[in-house]
């Protein structure tokens, strides 16, 4: 018994001193946060709608750390959120839209011309056999086995109610809070209970797990930081590595003032809705501020690293009230939901000290699938089993040199699904490929091929389809493989119960 004593006297340090050599991670996701929704510029040159937004603690990330202005999530929430979860891309998980809080609800809208695709609407889990979901190991899992305390705070939205997906606790957070099936709030307001209000019916968007911030003027995103905090306490005492996944509900609609920040962007004369959403934005970077002086004044932040990620692009359509629609983006085309530049190039920046040099910059793509492996590498997971096929590259090459260019490189985007009634640009039933500069466009309904060139028109404003035929086959033809590789879920036509060609047989049936 002494020498079982005396084994544990010297070996506990030890296992602590290692477990402290593997960095702590903190993924920062926010809610539908645009390309140029920040001060921080992503484009060439610093635009007006950048110094409309006061952003100071992305500034300060960005001087810090690693800037990306080419970062791809995909068109809308869901299919990111398990992307990131599972290494896969969302042609291949199956979940290409957002899943309704409810099970078994598709969250298509009807189309006139093509049935619903066979989509996975029921979102992740982590347990084989449930219908219509994409059976995968969790990233948190994989973290929780080797050590790390895992922590989600904010927007869940993984899986729907009555599925193992529904509770983030399965796919292995120790810690949740506010995680859970829907995927927007009821309300942001402290007064409101955000949503939860006495004598009124519940609403499945009321945010759960809040209730020490009922009636009081705390907004939500700053309540979220305010818990997100209170957990780091334990495993910084413990000296335990940990993963946190802070995912703000912010920005996403509804729109309603953070009135901390509210008044000085009236001053400014913005409309009532842009300054609504410019406070947003601002209290979702005041929280970024507040996560890094915690590391900071807990001696935990030279070896903590931070990755600061949106969801998709900026919301664009009419009903946000912000300007005329698909415009918020520029110089990017479209927003939300959209498969040109603005629904999917999202704001990105990482802070790894030791390793990311500060202020660097790399214009090289990476996805939202690629978190999976790189996060693992961060930590050091060099063995796991997973029972999916990994899809993304781990970045941390990329990290250490800006310049590195992953060899042979395609990103996939694909959509068979009609995320709004009313299409929009690059809205509803595409599917894309971007290999080096070019990205080519796939329209379901009618098989036509757009074709641009990023770097000559990041706006996508000229096609050059006519122009490039033979970059237009091998840019149809490899997508095509892709998908057929993935079995990506097709609609099919109404009028023929015929599944919509895949790119290369509706380029043969054009030419």
């Amino acid at each position: 018994m002494k020498r079982l004593f005396l084994f544990i006297i010297l070996i506990l340090p030890a296992l602590a001193i290692q477990a402290q050599q593997r960095p702590n991670i903190i993924v920062f996701l926010v809610d539908d946060m645009g390309w140029m929704d920040t001060s921080v510029p992503f484009a060439d040159k610093v635009y007006p709608v950048n110094k409309r937004y006061h952003t100071p603690n992305m500034e300060r990330l960005a001087r810090e750390g690693m800037k990306f202005t080419s970062a791809y999530a995909t068109p809308v929430c869901t299919p990111s959120r398990v992307s990131m979860l599972t290494g896969m891309n969302a042609a291949h998980h199956g979940v290409t839209n957002w899943t309704t809080p409810w099970k078994d609800r598709n969250s298509d809208t009807p189309d006139e011309q093509l049935n619903f695709a066979n989509w996975n609407i029921n979102g992740l889990s982590p347990i084989a056999g449930v219908p219509q979901t994409a059976y995968a190991t969790p990233l948190p899992q994989l973290l929780q086995e080797n050590g790390y305390m895992t922590i989600h705070i904010g927007k869940g939205h993984w899986g729907t109610a009555g599925t193992p997906g529904a509770n983030p606790h399965n796919l292995g957070f120790m810690v949740n809070v506010a995680g859970h099936v829907a995927g927007r709030p009821l309300s942001y307001l402290g007064e409101q209970n955000y949503g939860n209000m006495p004598g009124k019916s519940y609403n499945i968007h009321a945010v759960p797990d809040m209730a020490e911030y009922y009636g009081s003027e705390t907004y939500l995103t700053e309540a979220l930081t305010l818990e997100a905090l209170k957990t780091l306490e334990a495993p910084i005492r413990n000296k335990q590595p940990f993963f946190l996944h802070l995912a703000h509900y912010a920005v996403h609609d509804p729109y309603e003032p953070d009135k901390r920040f509210l008044q000085k962007y009236l001053d400014t004369g913005l409309s009532q809705t842009e300054a609504i959403y410019a406070s947003m934005v601002e209290g979702m970077d005041k929280s970024l501020g507040d996560v890094l002086n915690y590391l900071e004044n807990n001696g935990v932040d030279d070896n903590t690293v931070l990755i600061f990620m949106s969801d998709n692009g900026g919301l664009s359509l009419s009903y946000a009230g912000r300007g005329e629609a698909h415009t918020q983006n520029f110089p990017l085309k479209a927003g939300k939901g959209s498969v040109y530049e603005g629904g999917i190039r999202v704001p990105m920046l990482v802070k790894w000290p030791g390793v990311v040099k500060p202020a660097s910059v790399t214009h090289m793509p990476v996805i939202i699938e690629d978190f999976f492996p790189t996060i693992l590498e961060m930590a050091q997971v060099e063995k796991y089993e997973v029972v999916q096929k990994v899809d993304g590259q781990s970045f941390v090459p990329l990290l250490r040199s800006p310049k590195q260019r992953p060899a042979g490189r395609a990103l996939v985007w694909h959509v068979p699904n009609k995320w709004t009634e009313q299409d929009g640009p690059g809205i509803n039933y595409r599917s894309a490929i971007r290999e080096g500069d070019w990205k080519l466009i796939y329209h379901l309904r009618d098989g036509k091929m757009e074709l641009y060139n990023l770097e000559n028109d990041i706006g996508e404003s000229t096609d050059l389809a006519a122009k490039h035929p033979k970059r237009v086959k091998a840019l149809a033809t490899e997508l095509a493989q892709q998908l057929r590789q993935w079995e990506a879920p097709m609609p099919s036509f109404k009028s023929t119960g015929k599944p919509v060609p895949m790119p290369d047989e509706a380029l043969q049936s054009i030419n």
